[in-house]
């Protein structure tokens, strides 16, 4: 039977670290800084972060998102997403004289230089990551001579090299340490010589969020996961919790809360992807206590304090 909000207390715990990220913020008041100083409207190549509603709120203040460049008006202002771009990409956009500001993640760009120095030392380069996604897409065009994907350890059986001495990897900064461990694993079995990152290049954020959940569904009869369904690392938060035995859902927001999930239940784990913003979290909080009496606890984890520096651009002080 469906609870009502008569019926028991539901306690709410709150995975910390959740939500947004350095990366994912420094993308957003990229596009807000680059509105209130150069107008509206700026073009946005596809979702500066893979969430819905920041899209949405964006798009309200003057951001028009395309999927390619040649939608962009002759000189109109054009903001690269945090997810990067290839070198392609950025010359089409310097051919069609469209002024660009570059919100790509700082952790993507160090892969980008990682990738291109390791192919300067001739050396052939495997990327970890999963295909399709953007910053895969964008990285793959970053390297010269182009890269091997691998995407599950059982992959590396098949790659097929110039010089097993001459290889380095890198990795998709949405995946975590425990995500790529088996395929590094496979990748140093077979490629005894291979050249890697250490371990502290891995996404902090994506680590963080990771072991979060890991201690979240250890405590919850059910796992809410609020995040976009395109969203890699929000994904995978799901998975994590499914993995550990916990019913796990991937939801926008909290309407897509289904009320069954919620039966028998009196403990509630809720956490965020890196691009979904607090308060579609306080939002999901709120419709929870339609089904009972909601009491809220955030566990212990780590803190974040990790920023990053605009584009040089953007320095200049906003217009009113």
């Amino acid at each position: 039977m469906t609870r009502t909000a008569t019926d028991n207390a539901i306690r709410v715990l709150l995975a910390k670290p959740r939500g947004f990220c350095a990366g994912v913020e420094r993308a957003i008041e990229i596009v807000e800084r680059a509105i209130s100083l150069y107008g509206p409207p700026v073009y946005v190549r596809h979702e500066i972060v893979h969430n819905k509603h920041v899209v949405e709120s964006l798009r309200a203040k003057g951001a028009i998102f395309v999927e390619e460049l040649d939608e962009v008006p002759l000189g109109a202002v054009t903001i690269f997403s945090a997810h990067g771009v290839s070198t392609a990409v950025e010359e089409e956009a310097k051919r069609r004289h469209l002024p660009v500001i570059d919100a790509t993640c700082p952790l993507v760009t160090k892969v980008h230089k990682e990738g291109r120095n390791h192919s300067r030392k001739g050396r052939e380069v495997i990327l970890i990551g999963h295909a399709g996604h953007p910053e895969v897409e964008g990285t793959q065009g970053r390297i010269p001579g182009g890269v091997h994907l691998v995407s599950a350890p059982d992959e590396v059986a098949n790659l097929n090299v110039r010089d097993p001495a001459q290889l380095a990897y890198v990795t998709q900064t949405t995946l975590s340490v425990d995500d790529t461990r088996d395929i590094i694993e496979s990748l140093k079995q077979r490629f005894p010589t291979i050249s890697g990152p250490d371990v502290k290049d891995i996404c902090y954020a994506t680590q963080n969020r990771q072991q979060a959940v890991r201690e979240l569904a250890a405590q919850v009869e059910v796992l809410l996961v609020v995040g976009a369904q395109n969203s890699s690392n929000s994904n995978r938060l799901r998975e994590i919790g499914a993995e550990i035995g916990v019913p796990s859902y991937l939801i926008d927001d909290a309407r897509g809360l289904v009320p069954a999930w919620l039966d028998d239940v009196h403990t509630v784990g809720v956490t965020a992807g890196a691009s979904a913003p607090e308060e579609l979290v306080q939002d999901l909080i709120a419709r929870l206590g339609e089904f009972g009496r909601v009491t809220v606890e955030e566990l212990a984890g780590a803190e974040e304090h990790m920023q990053f520096k605009l584009p040089r651009a953007l320095n200049a002080p906003a217009t009113a």
